[in-house]
């Protein structure tokens, strides 16, 4: 047990470190592509009057009007990819985690297994099924095998099993987490980044209005509009990382009490089972 244990530890950590690297190199990678797409994409000449980059955008040619939000633009197109990319990689991990079937039929065919106490069904069930939630299942019916085989009393046994299921649970469930607290950051970075960016625009145009001598609306008007494109950017990408956040953060929860519902289940059974006994 103690070996399983450590086995399990030793995964969770080698699996811990994956990740990190993996995140690190999505976040690098997010914030140079959106710096490629800034300044080749959108800072196209073909974009703007006299195909120069400095000049005013084409009618009509968002591109180069986002072009013009400044510096601050290439981060918010990196933190919207990163939004993207990651909900992605959390989406497909979860979907893997719920398993290769439906998960509420096979929820349904579990608790009916279980409380005909057909032990080796349910493990059947689990096998076909795969995925966290039928592993975590899965070591908590072998769990209720040995302790059925070795006679423990009901309290025992369900304080063995109980543990048996927070085990597992801790091992496979925990992965599905990770990343979303980049998301749930996502959320705020892209406001307050788009509201820099915002910030800096509006110094930049009426900095320029300053220096210029004479007050000159249509450029005012355009340097503020400038401007805004960086908030509403940045809006748009918290919009999506809450989005995906709560979508993630509500499959998870569904998954943890999946993973709960038949724990209880089980120890429901065994009781019968000894109860049973007892009569």
């Amino acid at each position: 047990m103690a070996n399983a244990t450590n086995a399990g530890a030793a995964k969770k950590e080698s699996g811990s470190n994956g990740g990190n690297l993996f995140s690190a190199i999505v976040i690098v990678a997010c914030i140079v592509i959106g710096t490629i797409i800034w300044k080749f994409i959108m800072g196209n000449p073909d974009n703007f009057e006299g195909g120069d980059p400095e000049g005013h955008p084409l009618p009509g040619n968002y591109l180069a009007m986002v072009y013009k939000g400044g510096k601050i633009v290439p981060v918010l197109m990196g933190l919207l990819l990163m939004v993207l990319v990651f909900s992605i990689e959390r989406f497909f991990i979860i979907s893997k985690a719920a398993g290769t079937g439906n998960l509420d039929k096979f929820m349904k065919s579990v608790q009916t297994n279980i409380s005909s106490g057909n032990i080796d069904g349910a493990i059947a069930d689990c096998d076909k099924q795969k995925g966290s939630v039928a592993n975590a299942i899965k070591a908590a019916l072998i769990k209720y095998n040995e302790v059925k085989k070795e006679g423990f009393d009901s309290e025992a046994a369900t304080e063995t099993i109980q543990k048996e299921i927070e085990e597992a649970t801790s091992l496979e469930m925990p992965m599905l987490e990770k990343n979303l607290t980049i998301l749930s950051t996502l959320v705020s970075l892209g406001t307050l980044a788009g509201l820099l960016g915002t910030v800096m625009g509006m110094i930049t145009a009426f900095g320029a209005l300053a220096t210029s001598g004479t007050p000159d609306q249509a450029a005012l008007a355009n340097g503020i509009s400038e401007a805004l494109i960086n908030t509403a950017t940045g809006i748009s990408t918290s919009a999506l990382a809450i989005i995906t956040y709560n979508f993630f953060t509500s499959k998870i929860d569904t998954l943890t009490y999946s993973i709960d519902e038949a724990g209880s289940t089980i120890v429901a059974t065994y009781r019968r089972f000894k109860g049973s006994l007892r009569g």
